[in-house]
C-alpha cells in the first residue's frame, strides 16, 4: 500500500505587488507544473514596507493569477491575509 499511494506536497510561489510581466509569467508557469504534477499550490504576495497601505495592488496580482491557472486549477481557499502577506491556495481540478 505504501508504494502505491501519493503523497500531496505544498508548493509556495511568492509575488509581489510589483512584480514584472516576465517575472509574472514565469512564476504562472512553475505553477502549472506543481498542479499538473498533483501537487498544492500556495500563492503568497509577499508585501514589503509601505506597500502594505496598497492592498488593493496585490489583489490585482492573485485576481490575474486565479484568471492565469483557472482552467486547470480550482482555488481551495480565497485570498486572505496571513501577517504581510495575502495568500491563496490552489489544488487541481
Amino acid at each position: 500500500m505504501k508504494k502505491r499511494q501519493h503523497v500531496i506536497q505544498f508548493k509556495e510561489i511568492r509575488l509581489s505587488p510589483k512584480i514584472e510581466e516576465h517575472d509574472f509569467s514565469f512564476k504562472v508557469k512553475h505553477a502549472r507544473n506543481f498542479i499538473e504534477q498533483g501537487n498544492k499550490v500556495k500563492v503568497s504576495v509577499f508585501f514589503k514596507g509601505r506597500q502594505i497601505t496598497h492592498v488593493e495592488f496585490g489583489r490585482q496580482v492573485i485576481d490575474r493569477f486565479i484568471s492565469e491557472v483557472e482552467d486547470i486549477a480550482k482555488l481551495e481557499t480565497d485570498p486572505q491575509f496571513e501577517g504581510r502577506s495575502m495568500v491563496a491556495v490552489f489544488v487541481k481540478k
